[in-house]
């Protein structure tokens, strides 16, 4: 199955979200849980609704362009993601059911953690979404044996780190040779593939609100006349914005690439699509700034919340610089061989 597979589902679940985030910025847990977001790959056994990534994507892009506040970036899609890499155990159902239901607001740390064979935990990971506030941290981690684990970790250091992006919640995660319960530390497959969904969530958080971007520039060329005329008919400003719709445009071919590809845990296209939308994203709200002359630099404007949330998510998991010798390392593998 492929995006295109669902687009009339994705429309509904697209105007939906636009509606529940045109209330306010801040959403709290209760209305994402309410809306059913937070349970999207959740197995329907388990009281989710058992969808796809596909369908996380759409909720992803519709919060950027909202510049929404929540935590569905890591008690969502990231710690879903985490625990949809384990077997079925008494340790990992109810942990989804909880999240599905709300009961639970769990939190995953995307870093570089060891577990000893004594049983201990060691490792940092910085900038983890809504770690500050979880219920449950999961914390992806190598055993002595070099495997994959999933650690359900208990006292672990939490600090949160400032960010400019006052839409977001961060904090470093560090662990000092904790020791962690034998069943806590859980067999997993495929934390790649939760690296990379990681990446590319934020890329569809970037298109959404390039996207935002675009239309209020577009919306605010056509209003706003110089020289007794509006200035969207100036060329100059008609090229400025074409140059914008193609941004994103390519931006949203590779994220559907991307997407198609997530399945098979393939990195090229998420490196692709996390380079570009996001480096975009910032050419995009940065054009719109300018475009708004004086009043885009107003705080009224908005603008500025849509610029430091575009610059965070193109350092967030991966920077496009970082993504991109990803890709160069593939090629130059495949050509050695």
């Amino acid at each position: 199955m492929t995006t295109t597979d669902f687009a009339e589902l994705h429309d509904d679940l697209r105007a939906v979200a636009a509606d529940v985030l045109s209330r306010g910025r801040t959403v709290d847990w209760a209305t994402l849980v309410a809306a059913g977001w937070v349970g999207l790959e959740v197995p329907e056994k388990l009281g989710g609704s058992g969808a796809s990534f596909a369908e996380v994507a759409v909720i992803c892009e519709e919060l950027g362009r909202a510049a929404a506040s929540t935590s569905y970036l890591g008690g969502a899609v990231l710690a879903v993601g985490v625990l949809n890499t384990l077997a079925d155990s008494g340790v990992r159902d109810p942990l989804l059911a909880g999240i599905a239901d709300g009961t639970i607001r769990a939190a995953a740390a995307l870093g570089e953690f060891t577990v000893s064979a004594d049983g201990r935990l060691t490792g940092r990971a910085d900038f983890v979404p809504d770690a500050a506030g979880a219920d449950r941290l999961l914390v992806p981690a190598t055993d002595a044996g070099g495997a994959d684990v999933v650690v359900v970790a208990e006292g672990l250091t939490i600090t949160a780190q400032p960010l400019l992006d006052e839409t977001r919640s961060v904090a470093a995660v560090t662990a000092g040779g904790i020791e962690v319960d034998g069943a806590a530390v859980l067999r997993a497959d495929g934390i790649t593939a939760v690296r990379n969904r990681a990446a590319l969530a934020v890329a569809c958080d970037s298109l959404g609100l390039a996207e935002a971007m675009l239309a209020a520039t577009v919306d605010y060329a056509k209003k706003r006349t110089q020289f007794g005329r509006a200035i969207g008919s100036f060329q100059a400003v008609k090229h400025a914005c074409a140059d914008m719709q193609v941004k994103n445009s390519v931006a949203r071919a590779l994220i559907r690439e991307a997407i198609n590809a997530a399945e098979a845990d393939a990195d090229a296209p998420v490196a692709m699509a996390k380079s570009y939308a996001c480096s975009a994203a910032v050419d995009v709200v940065g054009k719109a700034l300018q475009l708004h002359g004086g009043i885009g630099y107003t705080w009224e404007s908005g603008i500025h919340v849509y610029l430091k949330r575009a610059a965070f998510n193109r350092s967030l998991f991966g920077s496009p610089a970082a993504h991109r010798q990803r890709l160069a390392q593939r090629y130059r593998t495949s050509k050695a061989k």
